[in-house]
């Protein structure tokens, strides 16, 4: 199965860069390219991508306000992996809030490039959790509710525990002793719960509410 891609910035260089390491892959494929967040929603309506790679800072509609749209619109909305110049970027902490599931730095190693569009495009692990831990200590507002209302069980917030480590579903099922559809199932109650898409925005719920903190 191949993972599609859109890619979206304003910078011609950047675009051109990052579709040579994607379409070098056997499993990723670009599909089109945008220079403007404008140009997103009638893309991924044509293409149907399953990932989109989103310039954070972009003239026009930026990629915080292009993410929103897009996963407010869209019935089935791809994955968006926000693409910045600096990790420790308000901007980007607003992207992930918005909905992005993962962000990643342009001068990212191209296997670094393809390892962080399989795991966005899988949603089974969380992408670099020691940097969304950071970007919630810098400006994450606290006080947050939204597990105290989602009334997990036990066993619901020991997985939403595990998932702000950053591990995977079979990490998960091996450190609980349980099988991995069990995981899944308790990962699809969290995120059902917390009314959120996928475990980014779990995670960042969960440190906004200070079920987890920053500092560990």
């Amino acid at each position: 199965m191949t993972t599609g891609v859109l890619i979206v910035d304003d910078d011609e260089l950047i675009r051109v860069g990052l579709r040579a390491i994607i379409d070098a892959q056997p499993d990723l494929r670009v599909l089109a390219e945008a220079a403007d967040g404008a140009e997103v929603p009638p893309l991924v309506a044509r293409h149907r991508p399953d990932v989109v790679l989103m310039d954070v800072r972009m003239p026009g509609i930026d990629g915080i306000q292009a993410t929103r749209h897009l996963l407010a619109t869209s019935a089935t909305p791809p994955r968006v992996l926000v693409v910045t110049t600096f990790a420790n970027d308000e901007y980007v902490y607003e992207a992930l809030r918005a909905g992005a599931s993962g962000f990643l730095l342009k001068r990212a190693r191209p296997a670094e490039v393809v390892e962080a569009v399989r795991v966005v495009a899988a949603g089974e692990s969380l992408l670099f959790p020691a940097a969304i831990r950071q970007l919630v200590g810098a400006y994450g507002p606290a006080g947050g509710d939204r597990l105290c209302a989602a009334r997990l069980t036990e066993r619901e917030a020991e997985v939403l525990r595990l998932m702000t480590t950053g591990r995977s579903n079979p990490e998960i099922a091996a450190h609980l002793v349980v099988g991995l559809e069990t995981v899944k199932t308790h990962v699809g109650n969290v995120l059902a719960k917390l009314g959120v898409r996928d475990r980014t925005q779990a995670v960042i719920a969960a440190y906004e509410s200070g079920f987890v903190t920053p500092s560990g």
